[in-house]
């Protein structure tokens, strides 16, 4: 049974939603019964490297039969054999031990469900609202059909795959799904059943081997292109000699328009699906921004590898020398679909100095590999020197390894420098273009001009120095107090005086009890919040505060839209001015990948009459 709370008014819910708001510690208890709608969904079981074999597992989708959670566990060995009789009353067991006397006895048998029970009904619940498997369950659905999989759902079937483990089937593409992967169904088959692979097109057909059976869908490693999609593909345009390989990119075989295109397409169905409202209240959502490079862009690598076994570490002793690179060792990143590391000498998405420094860390790696316990990841940073180098040309590139080191870059005018681990934009060319256009967007309103700008998730100080010309006063938190120091650092580095800008440490909805100064009316509110976007304790007090605008960047579209739809029938629930979503738009931060980042700018609408 769940647990159905009160805490937030429902028209803050998502509308499919609300009968089924799971509580976490409500006083008052209000039992319901559970629907197929409201199963939890099991969490995705991390890919893992056995360590004595180096033999790879997949992670386990919803519902899929290779989890290992899915095994059961090891029976415990009874205190008495099957062959042995239990003692009668007056009589003592021959196998019953001195010590077995004194023993508290056994409570009554639970009645509950069984583990095996749970386990099944786990298998194949529906994914995590809004979740990455969520995103891809959803455009299963529709390539299968809405009312096919609904009765399927409630029906409780689609759990037997017609797809044997490791069979080469050729899948007939049909969609693109959000995740950069391609939605397929395999022709002819009795059962419609999805299959879920890499680097493929709508209108191809390809070959795939399957890897993983899940609810109504399997995943297959991509084979090869049997009918191309010759509107769409051509391999010529592709840079790197691991693509189809590698997971780090899923759009190289695309013209750079079509990547825009489909990436819009992404922003169009997160809203669609996850936002709650209704398509007309929608803006038209613009074209994404392109990056001013498709290649050549990214300023952080992060390559890594596994530490050698101890069979692996056997061989240590016959080594020519410390350069050679044992056949079983890699260093790069994970192979499309899997936890096993390729070996990757070079990545043309990345940098130049970061790509000419590349060799040199690989061959510091090898040199030092059973020095190593446990798996390692590295980190290559494109920087320019610090203010502290006097004697380097200032707009020289170089590449920071140590983790612990410091990087600096500009942005437009503006210097920053932050901690090599810590987070900042990993491509440095499309920044003026985004900064500007958040600024054009705060300043669009023909009304009075705000004076006031607080940045909610501040990190470095990316948003906060950037804009900071514009503002009267500046406030900007975050939880990590190595990004509050470095965002300080940076305000002193553009002159900024702690009179007109200051950051803190602290929990983003803690923001608002310490700008009591500041007008709602006139001021702006700028959140960039990680993967998982903002939470209802950060709605609410954004709603009793009211500022007259808010900005919302987004690493992940799924999640603002979300958010967003919570923003906008919390703000009509109240009884107060109610916030419009005056525009959205998609930015191309990562080229050749389907990842996609979304600013979404709100607006108070004009007061009733």
């Amino acid at each position: 049974m769940l647990l159905v709370s009160r805490r937030l008014p429902l028209p803050l819910l998502h509308p499919g939603r609300q009968r089924a708001y799971i509580a976490r510690a409500p006083t008052k208890k209000l039992f319901v019964q559970p629907s197929y709608i409201t199963l939890p969904s099991r969490s995705a079981v991390k890919m893992m490297t056995d360590t004595d074999g180096g033999k790879p597992t997949r992670a386990a989708s919803p519902g899929s039969d290779s989890s290992p959670s899915s095994r059961p566990a090891a029976k415990k060995p009874r205190l008495n054999s099957p062959e042995t009789p239990h003692a009668t009353p007056g009589t003592a067991s021959p196998s019953l031990r001195a010590s077995d006397a004194t023993q508290p006895k056994r409570g009554p048998k639970k009645t509950g469900p069984s583990r095996t029970q749970k386990r099944k009904a786990q298998h194949g619940a529906l994914p995590e609202f809004c979740s990455h498997d969520d995103v891809l369950w959803r455009e299963i659905k529709e390539v299968l059909g809405a009312e096919y999989v609904d009765g399927c759902v409630e029906a409780g079937t689609g759990r037997d795959s017609p797809l044997a483990y490791h069979a080469e089937v050729e899948v007939e593409v049909k969609a693109i799904s959000s995740t950069g992967s391609a939605v397929g169904v395999v022709p002819g088959s009795a059962v419609p059943w999805a299959v879920i692979v890499p680097f493929s097109l709508p209108g191809e057909i390809v070959r795939a081997k399957i890897y993983r059976n899940a609810r109504m869908h399997s995943f297959g490693d991509f084979k090869e292109v049997v009918k191309p999609n010759l509107e769409w593909r051509d391999n010529s345009r592709v840079q790197c000699q691991y693509f189809a390989k590698c997971g780090g990119c899923q759009y190289q075989m695309l013209s750079y328009e079509k990547q825009l295109e489909l990436k819009r397409d992404v922003v169009v169905k997160a809203y669609q699906n996850f936002s709650g409202l209704e398509q007309s209240t929608l803006p038209t959502i613009g074209t994404t921004m392109p990056s001013p490079e498709q290649y050549n862009y990214r300023t952080k690598l992060t390559p890594h590898f596994e530490a050698p076994n101890s069979k692996q570490r056997k061989e240590q002793n016959n080594r020519q020398s410390d350069t050679e690179r044992p056949d079983w060792f890699r260093i790069g990143f994970n192979e499309s679909g899997s936890q096993r590391v390729i070996d990757i000498e070079d990545c043309p998405i990345a940098t130049s100095v970061i790509r000419e420094t590349l060799p040199a860390v690989r061959e510091n790696a090898i040199k030092k590999l059973f020095t190593y316990k446990k798996g390692v990841s590295l980190i290559l940073r494109d920087s320019l020197p610090l203010s502290t180098d006097k004697d380097v040309d200032p707009e020289t590139h170089i590449c920071v390894t140590d983790h612990k080191g410091t990087v600096r870059e500009k942005v437009g005018p503006c210097i920053f420098e932050y901690p090599n681990g810590s987070f900042f934009q990993n491509n440095n060319g499309v920044l003026p273009s985004l900064t500007d256009y958040v600024q054009t967007q705060i300043f669009s309103d023909a009304g009075k001009r705000p004076t006031h700008l607080i940045d909610a998730y501040c990190g470095s100080g990316l948003f906060a120095i950037t804009l900071s010309p514009h503002f009267e006063r500046v406030a900007g938190i975050e939880l990590s107090t190595e990004s509050i120091r470095a965002a300080t650092r940076n305000a002193q580095l553009n002159s900024l005086p702690s009179s007109k800008i200051s950051f803190r440490a602290g929990d983003a909805g803690d923001i608002f009890q310490v700008i009591g100064d500041f007008p709602p009316e006139d001021s702006v509110l700028l959140i960039d919040p990680p993967r998982k976007g903002t939470d209802e304790s950060f709605i609410k007090q954004m709603l009793m505060l009211r500022p007259r605008t808010v900005v919302y960047v987004s690493c992940n579209v799924h999640t603002q839209a979300r958010d967003i739809g919570m923003m906008l029938r919390g703000s009509e629930a109240d009884g107060k001015r109610r916030y419009v979503l005056e525009s959205l738009r998609g930015f191309d931060l990562f080229p050749q990948t389907a990842h996609v980042e979304s600013v979404a700018v709100l607006r108070l609408a004009p007061a009733e009459e």
